[in-house]
């Protein structure tokens, strides 16, 4: 039974996803006497936490009952009091929790708090899952720096493009339908300018009620086009464009445009991609879909900002020498020195394929 409340409380947190970042997903559900009287979960970054809307939640006294919540309950003062004191002056008599809570502020605190009143806790249930509802958050309050997934389709000889630049479509709907609530869920995505110019795409988010992800353009010398898409929407869509040189003419232009500009050069004269990370840690920019193209690709890969891979293999056959494949660049020499790639999972995706990969950190 712990472990079906805890799967319940596991699919109210996954409802928070694209509203809550930087803050983590988190669900709650109590339960008294085998039946659930309350649930909720984080449904907006600065708004109630899961356990306090789960206890607003209630159609009975929680008093004496269980509370299954996701990952431990905060114990400090943010945007909302401490979950823990909710639970405390509630009565809740036991607490099951899947995830520790890694944020310093935290860390445990709130367990020994819950501990300390006679609250009986229990944790680790369904850990696995629970813990894999808020990599992103982990790795942000860890590094101060975004969890950077890169994304790419491609046909099963390894092309994004014909050898003419088309482009569409490589993958099938269902992959782009994963490609779009990957954009809902995640808080900015970025390119090059390469794929600006080429394209001239939106970015957006085309799902019911999805959010729009904040576009970051990788522009070393600034070359935006005041007419693309992404400069005509600037001003109802966050845009940021990262350069490594200066002109205030048109650094001007952007801004007028509604477009932030971030200078951040490296010592070859383009965008310094370690840099560039931190920078948007700064400005609670918790995760990063990057899209390419195949320059910017390699450049993260060798930079080693990227941790996640996710491949969508179309069962397609294109060919061509001159027809692009999703890294480019100078390419690494030796095979010994490729980055190496660790398989998380491997799923058909209605005649596609969906391979996701964890960067191995060496």
């Amino acid at each position: 039974m712990d472990e079906q409340f805890m799967r319940r409380a596991i699919a109210l947190a996954e409802k928070g996803a694209g509203r809550v970042d930087p803050n983590p997903l988190v669900g709650a559900v109590i339960v008294k006497n085998g039946v659930i009287i309350g649930e909720g979960y984080h449904e907006k970054y600065g708004e109630l936490h899961a356990e306090r809307n789960a206890l607003k939640n209630c159609k009975a006294s929680p008093e004496g009952a269980d509370m299954y919540v996701t990952l431990e309950p905060c114990c400090h003062h943010g945007k909302q009091p401490p979950c823990v004191d909710a639970v405390i002056e509630n009565k809740i008599k036991r607490v099951f929790i899947g995830s520790d809570d890694p944020n310093p502020l935290v860390a445990g605190g709130g367990i020994k708090k819950l501990r300390e009143h006679g609250i009986e806790v229990c944790t680790g249930v369904l850990k696995d899952e629970c813990d894999a509802l808020n990599e992103i958050f982990f790795h942000y309050i860890c590094t101060k720096t975004p969890y950077v997934m890169m994304k790419y389709a491609m046909t099963a000889d390894g092309k994004i493009t014909s050898c003419t630049g088309d482009s569409r479509w490589v993958s099938n709907e269902k992959s782009r339908r994963i490609t779009h609530e990957d954009r809902n869920r995640y808080a900015a995505i970025m390119v090059g300018i390469g794929t600006v110019l080429a394209d001239d795409p939106r970015l957006n988010c085309r799902i019911e009620n999805g959010n729009d992800p904040i576009r970051i353009i990788c522009d070393s010398k600034m070359r935006m086009p005041l007419d693309s898409e992404i400069a005509k929407t600037a001003k109802t869509v966050r845009t940021i464009v990262a350069v490594a040189v200066k002109d205030a003419e048109k650094e001007k232009a952007l801004s007028e445009k509604g477009i932030e500009v971030i200078f951040a050069p490296d010592k070859n004269g383009r965008v310094d991609l370690t840099e560039l990370m931190k920078r948007l840690g700064e400005m609670q920019i918790d995760s990063v879909i990057l899209e390419g193209g195949e320059e910017l690709n390699f450049a993260a890969l060798q930079s080693g900002i990227v941790n996640q891979v996710k491949v969508f293999i179309a069962p397609k056959i294109i060919g061509g020498t001159g027809a692009k494949t999703p890294v480019g660049g100078v390419g690494i020499e030796l095979m010994k020195n490729a980055v190496k790639l660790k398989l998380r999972a491997v799923s058909p995706v209605d005649g596609d394929i969906m391979a996701e990969y964890d960067v191995v950190k060496e």
